[in-house]
C-alpha cells in the first residue's frame, strides 16, 4: 500500500507541483523573522545542529538553510552560520552562495560569515552563545539535531530578545525548544519543511503517501478496537471470531 501509495503521489506531484500541504507555521515565519532583521538593522543566526551533512537532519536543515539564504539576499540583510563540523561548513557556504546568485546578489556573499567554531559540543555552545551576545541577533534559527545544548542556545537567544524559530528531530529537546522559542518545528515537521519548501514532486510524494499511510493505520486501529470489544460483548459471533483468529500472532 505504501510503495503504491509514493508512486501514486509522486505522479500528482509532477502533475502539480502546487498540491495542498498542510501550512507549518514556523516556515511562514521565515519572512517575517528576515523582514524584523532586516528593519532593525541587525543580522540572522543559523544553526544547523549537533550533527555533520552525514545525517539526514542536517541535509534537511541544509535544505532550510537555502531558502533562508534566498529570503536574506532579497532583503539585503546579513546571515551568520557558525558550524561545529568542517564539512558542514563548506556545504552551508556553497549553498548560501548559490542563493545570493540566485538572487542576483553574488557581491553580497560574505563567505566569512560561514565559518567553523569547535568540533566539541560544549565549546560549540559557548562559541555560539558569545556570538549571540556580541552580535545581538535580531533572529535565530536552530534546525536539526540537538542534545543537551538545545536549552542553553535557546535561553541566550531568548535573553537577548530575538525572534527564534527551531527544528529538532530530537524527542527530548522539543520541550525546551517549545518553551524558549516562538516558533518549533516538531519531530518530523523538520524533514517536511524540505518537501514544503523545495516542492521537489519525490518528496512531495514521499511526504502525502506518509500521511495516507497514517490515516490508513489510524482507521484501522479503531476498526481493531472495536471488532476486539464486540467480541467481549458477542463471543458466538462467527465472522468476528474469523477476524480476531485471523490477526492473532501465534
Amino acid at each position: 500500500f505504501m510503495f503504491f501509495s509514493v508512486m501514486v503521489y509522486i505522479s500528482k506531484a509532477q502533475r502539480n507541483p502546487d498540491i495542498f500541504l498542510r501550512k507549518i507555521p514556523g516556515i511562514d515565519a521565515v519572512e517575517e523573522a528576515v523582514g524584523r532583521a532586516t528593519e532593525m538593522g541587525k543580522p540572522i543566526l543559523y544553526s544547523t545542529g549537533y550533527y555533520d551533512i552525514t545525517e539526514i537532519s542536517t541535509i534537511c536543515s541544509v535544505n532550510i538553510l537555502a531558502h533562508l539564504a534566498r529570503k536574506v539576499a532579497q532583503y539585503d540583510s546579513r546571515l551568520i552560520v557558525p558550524c561545529k563540523w568542517p564539512v558542514a561548513m563548506a556545504v552551508c557556504q556553497e549553498v548560501v552562495r548559490e542563493a545570493y546568485i540566485n538572487a542576483g546578489r553574488p557581491d553580497a556573499f560574505n563567505i566569512h560569515d560561514i565559518f567553523f567554531i569547535a568540533g566539541e559540543q560544549f565549546s560549540y555552545t559557548i562559541g555560539v552563545d558569545s556570538l549571540m551576545v556580541r552580535e545581538r541577533p535580531a533572529a535565530n534559527f536552530f534546525m536539526g539535531t540537538f542534545a543537551a545544548e538545545a536549552l542553553i542556545l535557546a535561553e541566550t537567544g531568548a535573553a537577548t530578545g530575538a525572534i527564534q524559530i527551531a527544528g529538532t528531530d530530537s524527542n527530548y529537546q522539543i520541550p525546551f525548544f517549545v518553551v524558549a522559542c516562538d516558533y518549533c518545528l516538531i519531530g518530523e515537521e523538520l524533514y517536511a519543511a524540505s518537501a514544503y519548501l523545495a516542492r521537489n514532486p519525490r518528496l512531495i510524494g514521499s511526504l502525502k503517501a506518509q500521511d495516507a499511510g497514517k490515516l490508513i493505520l489510524f482507521a484501522a486501529l479503531i476498526a481493531g478496537t472495536i471488532i476486539a470489544t464486540l467480541i467481549v460483548f458477542h463471543p458466538d459471533l462467527e465472522a468476528l471470531n474469523i477476524i480476531k483468529y485471523f490477526f492473532t500472532v501465534r
